[in-house]
């Protein structure tokens, strides 16, 4: 059975796993947070802004991307090599993001 929290768990590591997918598709020159922010609601139709910083953060601090915070108060995110090692499967997955297995 799952619970509240697993059901906040597994969207928290989705969304962190399609922001990667996204950045992936937007290089080399990265994506401020509107489009990324699109994505998630195609998937999560009530994503939020503030949860979308929440992972664009969590994505930052492992150091599987960098984040452009504007003094305008907009950001701008794009992959860092460790990334896109991540998104194309050439490296391990570890815990907190909802990579799929590579089943090819």
């Amino acid at each position: 059975m799952t619970t509240l929290n697993d059901t906040q768990r597994i969207r928290r590591e989705h969304l962190r796993w399609l922001i990667l997918l996204t950045l992936n598709n937007a290089r080399p020159l990265g994506a401020p947070e509107g489009p990324i922010l699109a994505v998630a609601q195609a998937e999560y139709p009530d994503a939020t802004p503030l949860e979308l910083r929440r992972e664009l953060d969590y994505l930052h601090e492992r150091e599987l991307i960098r984040l452009d915070r504007q003094p305008s108060g907009r950001w701008h995110a794009e992959l860092t090599r460790e990334g896109v090692d991540l998104a194309e499967y050439t490296t391990q997955c570890e815990p907190g993001i909802a990579r799929p297995q590579k089943y090819w």
